[in-house]
């Protein structure tokens, strides 16, 4: 995609003033742009898990994670997956279409582990070839901190009037469209997608569009020879530190041919 900010600083001096910040999440701050129905993401250096009852912070996360996602979005628009990428701006800024977000988590899961081995006690499988999830399993989280994004189903979503049954149903698809292309795409960096969450926009005509980021903030990724964690799972469970894995994860990803 053609690049349309030429003059970066300037566009980002504009940009990044308190006046036009619109909300702050957990990894990202989202301003106003003086691009019509577009959004400039900031990416923090924040680390958050169990719904931000655990802080922390590394120097570089949030640049690696803005690039991570770089990589993806634009393998995933090259295989006619429509996202709200634009544009990356010096490495840790994302220039993104407007979107509505559509207040469900979409997590797509390969093989058991986490909340999914907690919930049904269904044992961690280290081996893809033996886990008991004979196809990705697609599950759909109500995005809402208050209530700890509680698990949902497509009734709960037409109860509430979240999507209609033509968009639950494209959202599956395509959470299952982006889960083959990732697979494929991390076993050529020599890593398994284990599970990942994904989020999704509506634009100003209605169409449905990826949303926020893909990273290992919202993956879990295995070394496929080792089986080492090389996600926020480092995080989560005191195994180190995530920048070296994050690195690690996007020189990967760019020596991909």
């Amino acid at each position: 995609m053609k690049n349309i900010i030429d003059n970066q600083t300037q566009f980002l001096q504009d940009t990044l003033m308190e006046a036009n910040l619109l909300y702050e999440g957990k990894g990202k701050k989202l301003y106003k742009t003086q691009i019509k129905d577009t959004l400039l993401a900031a990416f923090k250096d924040d680390l958050t898990a169990f719904n931000a009852q655990k802080k922390g912070s590394e120097v570089g996360k949030g640049s690696l994670n803005c690039q991570i996602s770089t990589q993806i979005f634009m393998l995933l628009e090259s295989h006619n997956v429509h996202t709200h990428f634009i544009q990356t701006l010096q490495d840790k800024y994302m220039l993104c279409r407007q979107l509505t977000i559509i207040p469900i988590e979409v997590v797509v899961r390969n093989i058991a582990t986490g909340s999914l081995s907690k919930r049904l006690g269904i044992a961690e499988s280290l081996d893809i070839k033996t886990t008991p999830l004979g196809t990705p399993l697609v599950e759909f989280y109500y995005k809402d901190d208050s209530l700890n994004d509680p698990i949902i189903t497509d009734s709960h979503c037409l109860l509430m009037g979240i999507a209609n049954n033509n968009e639950i149903a494209k959202l599956k698809d395509l959470a299952l469209q982006v889960n083959k292309i990732l697979q494929e795409y991390f076993d050529k960096a020599s890593l398994r997608l284990i599970d990942f969450k994904l989020e999704f926009g509506r634009d100003n005509k209605g169409n449905i569009l990826l949303a926020d980021e893909i990273s290992p903030d919202s993956c879990r990724l295995w070394d496929k020879q080792t089986n080492k964690k090389m996600d926020k799972d480092i995080f989560r469970q005191n195994l180190g530190n995530v920048t070296s894995a994050y690195q690690e994860v996007l020189s990967r990803l760019v020596e991909i041919k």
